[in-house]
């Protein structure tokens, strides 16, 4: 198998100096030809000397009608990399992306210019949402003077790609977020109740900040679902969320521990008081957040059924 890296975003997000970074770090110096495929020239360039010094050969794409298994496996066959790089074009749809079957992706990446973040998200929704889809790592970049927003911003992903590591930087680096006084709750309280926005961002955080809540006593209503796969004391409550657009949906929710989920209604509406746990998750292929039922009572369906984090 052919290891393949791709690093996606829009025109200047960043994505040849993360590649120009990457590949001069002493890690990268391995044996073996790396093919770095550009599918976009922005306005900085890669710079000679380094692709030279770091044995990268770079081929040009402009057309998406180019970029075909066929036109990949021929550069291949003429360069015989080690492992291929792609800087992919932003305005091409990730999903129609096709590579040669032996092609392996090892990782995905997308850079993010944090000052024309919102406009495209505003106006782009759909390619955004399948740029971010499958990158294990979004950075956002140049977010000089944008602390008020990052909150906004990382909802957006984590909505779509709730296993993305999000970064934020700025001219100084790497910019630590989410803080505590940003939630829309207090932690400190007995019982954290949680409204139609504070169940989006609670469960997002959650993700990231796990020990922020464990121990903590959550209360939320929520739709009943019950995956075959589940053990009987087991039920997920949550919410549909409308991540980019009205045809890109998703069920937010973690597995709940209750003596009496058996008879519980498959898509009935509940108010659930719960612990936050933890334990190892099948879905998440690793320890991730449980709720242990304080209470479970049947429950009114909201008037907004879907959450939106737009």
């Amino acid at each position: 198998m052919k290891p393949v890296y791709i690093i996606n975003g829009f025109l200047e997000s960043g994505k040849t100096e993360f590649i120009s970074f990457t590949i001069s770090q002493p890690y990268f110096q391995i044996r073996g030809k790396t093919l770095l495929i550009v599918c976009e020239e922005g306005e900085v360039e890669y710079d000679a000397k380094l692709l030279k010094k770091s044995r990268t050969i770079m081929e040009v794409i402009e057309e998406e009608e180019d970029f075909t298994p066929e036109k990949l496996l021929e550069l291949e066959k003429e360069h015989k990399p080690e492992r291929i790089v792609i800087e992919y074009n932003g305005m091409w749809n990730c999903k129609d992306m096709k590579l040669p079957w032996h092609w392996d992706v090892e990782q995905q990446i997308t850079t993010v210019n944090g000052a024309t973040f919102q406009t495209y998200y505003a106006n782009m929704k759909s390619l955004v949402a399948e740029q971010v889809r499958k990158s294990e790592l979004i950075i956002f970049n140049r977010c000089d003077g944008l602390n008020d927003q990052l909150a906004n911003f990382k909802r957006n992903i984590k909505a779509v790609n709730p296993q993305a590591e999000i970064i934020f930087e700025d001219k100084d680096g790497e910019i630590n977020q989410l803080l505590e006084e940003d939630l829309p709750y207090d932690l400190n309280q007995p019982v954290i109740p949680l409204d139609n926005m504070g169940y989006g961002i609670w469960y997002l955080d959650s993700m990231d900040n796990l020990g922020r809540y464990l121990g903590k006593t959550v209360k939320f209503v929520g739709m009943v679902l019950k995956p075959k796969e589940f053990p009987q004391n087991y039920f997920v409550p949550g919410r549909m969320a409308m991540t980019c657009c009205a045809d890109d949906m998703a069920f937010l929710g973690f597995a709940c521990e209750y003596d009496k989920a058996s008879e519980l209604t498959e898509k009935s509406w509940v108010e659930v008081t719960a612990t936050v746990d933890k334990e190892y998750r099948p879905e998440f292929k690793a320890e991730g957040p449980v709720l242990r039922a304080v209470s479970v009572t049947a429950a009114k369906k909201p008037k907004d059924e879907i959450i939106s984090f737009n």
